[in-house]
């Protein structure tokens, strides 16, 4: 180490120093004055050193612990999942309701009050939308539009035609990352901000503070993050698999799930990209309908 070299360096240095004073000088006085002198010298220097050493360590610790702190938020990352129960009762998801609420976050409403809130997320467009507005402006039903940057650039028109119809646009991050894997608040908070401006910009108007995690990947970090934000985040009680264009579900597939598995406050998460969801919206809305459920707004379900 290079404290030892130091350390090495002035015993040689006092050795020398001794002899050269011996060798020039009778009197022990001084040759006592210079090795006291060597003596506390020695000390400061190894003070020094010593104080150096502990820095080093000291930051060692600090960057080790930063490490582990991201190391904890990534540990405790969790796919949003549901299980469901008797036909007509909500699931539970990964969190309870309860949980979720400490962070202003949300998956289902009321289970004694027959209404849906219906939501979908926005990756791309690709001809489907339109039938889905025509749709629900047909019923009347309020809907939630989670949005990511790429929608915003290349479907502006659309972005325009739901704010005009009354429905709420919200926040589904500007390049659709894996949210849980991010612990930097900087970054958390660019990936929101670059939305909003873009819709801002694209609108003229403020973008409801609403967050759905992508792929409903998230963590606690996260989900603090977005409350220190000002966001509400919202999970869902009822999906299918409608997202894979390639492999889209039949109309008999879709009503199956969507009318099987409904249940008092659900949030239905639904994808505009989803061909068989713009043919079959406007009979799902009228079977939802006859069986006594109405339509109502997510803003219902913050408190």
């Amino acid at each position: 180490m290079w404290e030892q070299s130091i350390f090495t360096k002035v015993w040689e240095f006092g050795k020398d120093g001794a002899a050269m004073v011996k060798k020039h000088c009778k009197n022990g006085l001084m040759l006592c004055v210079f090795l006291l002198a060597m003596f506390f010298l020695g000390r400061s220097i190894g003070a020094i050193a010593y104080g150096l050493r502990m820095q080093r360590e000291i930051k060692t610790q600090e960057t080790a612990g930063t490490a582990l702190e991201n190391t904890e938020a990534l540990l405790f990352a969790e796919n949003w999942g549901l299980g469901f129960g008797t036909e007509g009762t909500q699931p539970t998801g990964t969190a309870s309701a309860e949980e979720l609420k400490e962070y202003n976050a949300y998956y289902v409403g009321d289970a004694e009050e027959k209404k849906i809130y219906l939501t979908f997320d926005c990756g791309y467009e690709n001809g489907n939308s339109s039938a889905i507005l025509d749709a629900l402006k047909k019923h009347n039903a309020p809907a939630t539009f989670f949005v990511v940057g790429h929608f915003l650039e290349s479907a502006p028109e659309i972005v325009k035609r739901m704010v005009e119809d009354g429905h709420t646009v919200g926040n589904h991050t500007y390049h659709h990352y894996d949210m849980s894997k991010i612990s930097d608040p900087a970054v958390f908070r660019k990936e929101m901000d670059d939305v909003r401006t873009l819709f801002q910009e694209t609108t003229g108007t403020e973008m409801a503070m609403y967050y759905r995690p992508p792929q409903g990947k998230y963590s606690e970090t996260n989900l603090q993050m977005a409350k220190d934000l000002g966001y509400a985040t919202f999970f869902w009680s009822l999906a299918y698999v409608d997202w894979n264009v390639d492999a889209q579900p039949s109309h008999e597939e879709a009503f199956s799930k969507l009318t099987g598995r409904i249940h008092p406050g659900a949030v239905v998460l639904l994808h505009n990209t989803s061909k068989t969801n713009g043919e079959i919206l406007d009979e799902l809305l009228t079977k939802w309908e006859e069986m006594g459920y109405t339509f109502g707004k997510l803003e219902e379900l913050v408190q």
